[in-house]
């Protein structure tokens, strides 16, 4: 096992009960909480606010079998105006955009990275490595894996599973993942599942408690398990002025 290395912290009058690294960057203009802990060269920007209990910055701990990158991870980056919820978890190596959102108790592996104005939900999670485009918008307990691409625009329900390994765990030399893919503006229900390698097309539609067993063609209706086409997502419902459909 892969063990993080010990971060060397001291207190900080900018927050009350506030551990940080030397090496922490914080704007001047930031809100920071009661009893948050800030590691590992972590930059925050203007405006930015963590609030309390939020770890950032953090590295991982792999187990030995683990096929994330055991490469360092770079800073931590909060982009300006972003909120990170409290008890939110944070690692080094991901990227906030401006404005956006990190909620209540959300985890943000690794390397992952969230764009401007998007919103992770209370208790969901993020992979290493995986990448959430801007605007958009996660609800509460969602599971998106490691590698998972999430355009624009796309909206993802509550309680959305996503997966990346076919092997469920038995992981060997030859073993690859496969994570999803959300193209833009595509709307994904509540407790959806979706298996390894699926794309779901832009504008797709899938409707609550579906599992996604293979590709999802742009501006489709699905329902089902597994599963299948059910009608067509109409002119009337793409969001104009975006040049999508």
């Amino acid at each position: 096992m892969t063990t993080a290395s010990k971060p060397d912290l001291h207190t900080s009058d900018r927050g009350l009960n506030l551990l940080v690294c030397d090496d922490v960057s914080i704007d001047e203009t930031a809100w920071i909480g009661a009893n948050v802990v800030i590691e590992s060269a972590t930059e925050i920007a203007a405006g930015a606010q963590i609030h309390h209990g939020a770890v950032l910055g953090c590295q991982p701990s792999l187990g030995a079998r683990s096929t994330a990158s055991r490469e360092l991870p770079p800073p931590l980056t909060i982009g300006e105006g972003a909120v990170v919820r409290p008890g939110a978890v944070v690692f080094s190596g991901a990227r906030i955009g401006a404005g956006a959102i990190v909620g209540d108790q959300a985890h943000v592996r690794e390397r992952a990275s969230i764009g401007e104005g998007s919103v992770l939900g209370r208790g969901s999670a993020l992979g290493n490595d995986a990448v959430i485009g801007e605007r958009v918008r996660v609800q509460s307990m969602v599971w998106i894996t490691g590698g998972v691409v999430v355009e624009d625009d796309v909206f993802l329900g509550p309680g959305v599973m996503t997966m990346n390994d076919d092997a469920i765990g038995r992981v060997t030399d030859s073993s690859t993942q496969e994570p999803p893919v959300f193209r833009r503006g595509c709307r994904i229900g509540g407790g959806v599942l979706v298996t390894p390698g699926v794309t779901v097309g832009e504008e797709a539609f899938v409707a609550a408690g579906a599992v996604l067993t293979a590709d999802v063609n742009p501006r489709a209706r699905v329902r089902g398990v597994p599963a299948r086409v059910y009608g067509r997502v109409g002119d009337d419902e793409i969001e104009p002025g975006t040049g999508r459909g």
